[in-house]
């Protein structure tokens, strides 16, 4: 996991080398396959991915005072992990749309659920000559779906 200002830097030296820099954001609570399938695709989409992580103040005040289930030093950990996540950073806001903003990627993502008008930062990456991709996901996987069958077998 890295800072804003840490990262803003790296992209910047990235981008001086010629590569193109795909970002996505999530709460990325129970990695599982849906997660896995999408963040891969993202990631053939350009050189370097970066993801954009719920911090966990963040992820209460979206998905209820449960979750997350793990914190966001244990979500950074597992995405860190994988082979094709380059760059993570923590936003406490809302949404990452200040962050897209300050970091600038060459390729915004998020996944087809959403419509380019409602990604947070489409228009402002669109207007700096960026693209603003959707990716189809998974069906059958959710982390929320996950806690829910948890729950069931449980009580």
């Amino acid at each position: 996991m890295t800072d804003t200002p840490t990262l803003t830097a790296r992209i910047q030296a990235w981008k001086a080398e010629g590569k193109k820099i795909v970002f996505t954001n999530g709460v990325f609570d129970l990695l599982h396959l849906g997660h896995i399938t999408y963040m891969a695709k993202a990631a053939e989409l350009g050189d370097k991915l970066v993801i954009g992580l719920n911090a966990d103040a963040s992820v209460k005040r979206l998905k209820g005072e449960s979750r997350p289930v793990n914190d966001q030093n244990n979500r950074a950990a597992l995405l860190a992990a994988l082979f094709f996540v380059d760059g993570i950073v923590l936003f406490e806001e809302d949404t990452p749309r200040d962050l897209i903003v300050t970091l600038m990627p060459d390729i915004l993502v998020k996944g087809a659920d959403y419509t380019v008008e409602n990604i947070a930062g489409a228009k402002e990456v669109l207007a700096n000559g960026g693209e603003v991709k959707t990716i189809t996901l998974v069906e059958g996987y959710s982390s929320t779906s996950i806690i829910n069958k948890i729950r069931a077998q449980t009580t």
